[in-house]
């Protein structure tokens, strides 16, 4: 039987060796889990900021500990953590003090990274956060789309957003006293939650604009911007068949685990069924 010539030719593409080492690759996939958290020590960084009660008082702890416990389960053989570290190594520098900082250091990267990595034995911790140097752009400039809302009528959807963002965060707020460290992470790890809610507020902003200066489409960008950049340190510190844990403000999350899922070589670990396990679901 003959064939056309396109037909052909792709035949004799897909039977090509070179294409069979490529759909059998002989290094294993980069493991990830994106575990979103919410800040431990209140910094009040964000657009809406919940007051967490004391994580070092003994309750707390002892929760950790059942949320730490589980995680180890996954066996993680790198811990990445929200934080600057110097390149290109990325290492915390502090790790090496982890018991010292366990009792004093309210934040998640200490109360849950590093004490994950000291149960599992690292010998480090990873830091994969991006900050604005000198000369770089703002990641989140949310002050200019506020100004041209202000002066181009855009102030309703920017205090309905705003109104969604302290609602949810009063919810929150008042669930903590009587949740589980693990059951307050579960909206957090909530992949169908947590890229709606992403979606609702950040494309929304994309309405912030008159074509010639987009102030919306800008913050999506640098956002995004900041998020690619994040990732790109990740990968710095990942090896083929690693089992990587990246602790993230769950903001973060949805572009994180967008790039684990579009990068080659890469695979998404859902946190959720780990929390709930740590929740006692």
């Amino acid at each position: 039987m003959k064939f056309p010539p396109l037909i052909a030719a792709l035949a004799a593409i897909f039977s090509s060796p070179a294409l069979a080492e490529s759909e059998s690759p002989e290094t294993a996939p980069v493991q990830v889990m994106v575990l979103g958290m919410y800040h431990f020590a209140n910094p009040g960084r964000d657009v809406a900021n919940i007051e967490v009660d004391d994580v070092l008082a003994p309750r707390r702890q002892g929760e950790i500990e059942t949320l730490v416990d589980t995680l180890a389960q996954w066996r993680p053989t790198r811990i990445a953590v929200e934080n600057m570290a110097e390149a290109p190594a990325l290492e915390m520098a502090d790790f090496d003090r982890t018991e010292e900082l366990l009792k004093t250091k309210r934040n998640e990267s200490i109360q849950v990274g590093y004490r994950l990595a000291r149960k599992l034995g690292h010998e480090a911790v990873y830091g994969y956060d991006e900050q604005p140097g000198e000369g770089e752009p703002d990641y989140f400039p949310m002050g200019k789309v506020q100004a041209f809302a202000s002066e181009h009528g855009g102030q309703d959807l920017l205090a309905c957003l705003f109104a969604e963002v302290q609602a949810m965060a009063a919810e929150e707020q008042a669930r903590l006293p009587d949740q589980t460290i693990a059951e307050s992470l579960l909206t957090h790890n909530d992949p169908a939650r947590v890229g709606a809610m992403h979606d609702r507020l950040y494309y929304s902003l994309l309405k912030i604009g008159d074509g010639d200066t987009q102030p919306g489409a800008e913050l999506n960008a640098y956002w995004y911007m900041r998020n690619a950049k994040m990732f790109a340190k990740i990968d710095m510190i990942a090896e083929p068949g690693d089992r990587v844990l990246v602790l993230a403000g769950s903001g973060h999350a949805t572009w994180l685990r967008h790039f684990v899922r579009r990068m080659p070589g890469y695979e998404l670990v859902e946190a959720l069924p780990y929390v709930e396990r740590a929740a006692g679901l």
